[in-house]
């Protein structure tokens, strides 16, 4: 599988409401998102996003056509038990805009909690570049994963975030 570069990724996407006339607007959550916010090294082989206007299927079909797989959703904070800080979608900004096409990235903050809900190696080490790049505050990423925890159902995988939230906390605070 290719690695995808966001450059590559805007040009496919402009094809896509070119050939369709649809408007699309979404907000990049994986590697994409992270070339954006400043690692080029990090690579990816698919499209990981919140689609807020277009038709997810029809992207999702013409995605596959070109053999990039897609994960695709109208809500992201459905992705794991521990919900998405309420308002994320207020706060992303727009990255790209083009004729029908709107680019979005998680407020940092938001992106660091976003990693910490899955909570892999990989997924710990995306969040530490992004809280050093953009100098976080420690304090409020504890806050925003309050907020995430607040608004997510009850459940054990709450207990294993706030545990992952800590030690990145921890691991932050180190680095200052």
């Amino acid at each position: 599988m290719k690695n995808l570069e966001i450059e590559t990724v805007k040009r496919i996407l402009k094809e896509f409401v070119k050939d369709t006339g649809e408007s699309l607007e979404l907000i990049l959550i994986g590697g994409l998102a992270l070339q954006l916010y400043g690692r080029g090294d990090r690579a990816t082989v698919d499209i990981d996003a919140e689609v807020e206007k277009g038709d997810l299927f029809k992207l999702y079909e013409f995605l596959k056509k070109k053999g990039i797989p897609a994960d695709l959703s109208e809500n992201i904070s459905g992705w794991s038990v521990v919900a998405m800080p309420e308002g994320y979608r207020e706060r992303a900004k727009t990255v790209i805009k083009d004729k029908n096409l709107i680019i979005k990235l998680l407020d940092p903050y938001d992106f660091v909690i976003a990693k910490l809900r899955r909570g892999t190696q990989e997924d710990f080490e995306d969040a530490l570049f992004v809280a050093k790049r953009f100098n976080l505050d420690p304090e409020k990423i504890s806050e925003y994963g309050q907020l995430a925890v607040k608004n997510s159902i009850k459940d054990t995988a709450l207990l294993n975030f706030k545990r992952k939230l800590d030690i990145f906390i921890e691991e932050l605070n180190k680095g200052r």
